[in-house]
């Protein structure tokens, strides 16, 4: 699949068909996000996958403050990427001083571009997916065994679409998102 092709035919996915996401498959995913830029090369992000059902439950029931609407999806998709960072690494000198006055923020930036191309590898792969926001990280590690020093960033929905493609949602013009200077 073209880059653009990618870029522009990648939609939020929630509903998802009970086609089994290979290991293989997954393999594949975090073999292409895991060439994503970070602070230093420094590779911070993790990703810890959960497809047993049952426990997907408890964190749908358990984990997302009452936002029954990522619920419903944490139970439908195949599955479930908890994506971590590595802390006190991404945005910090060898010392433990801060690089910049971004301070901490570059774990989350990091993160940021690691979901978008995740997400990007899995949709060439023909896998849907929905970054998902609305969780309890402290409930969360009473389900999963986390290390210490990573701390939860987002949810990752993952499985093979239910139903076709969607129109994309309404883009602001160009005209409005670029000043260029010269």
């Amino acid at each position: 699949m073209q880059v653009d092709v990618c870029i522009q035919t990648r939609r939020s996915v929630r509903k998802y068909s009970d086609q089994d996401i290979s290991g293989d498959t997954l393999r594949e995913i975090v073999d292409l996000a895991r060439f994503s830029p970070s602070w230093k090369n420094t590779q911070v992000v993790r990703y810890h996958v959960v497809k047993n059902a049952d426990l997907k439950e408890k964190i749908a029931q358990n984990c997302v403050l009452g936002f029954d609407f990522n619920a419903k999806t944490i139970v439908r998709c195949n599955a479930l990427v908890i994506v971590s960072v590595v802390t006190k690494v991404s945005g910090y000198e060898p010392d433990g001083s801060y690089s910049t006055t971004q301070e901490d923020r570059w774990e989350m930036f990091d993160a940021g571009i690691a979901n978008q191309t995740f997400c990007l590898a899995a949709h060439s792969k023909g896998v849907g997916s929905v970054i998902l926001g609305v969780f309890d990280e402290n409930k969360i590690r009473q389900y999963l065994t986390l290390p210490d020093n990573e701390r939860v960033t987002n949810l990752i929905a993952l499985g093979y679409p239910l139903e076709g493609a969607k129109n994309a949602p309404p883009r602001k013009e160009v005209s409005q998102l670029l000043e260029i200077v010269e």
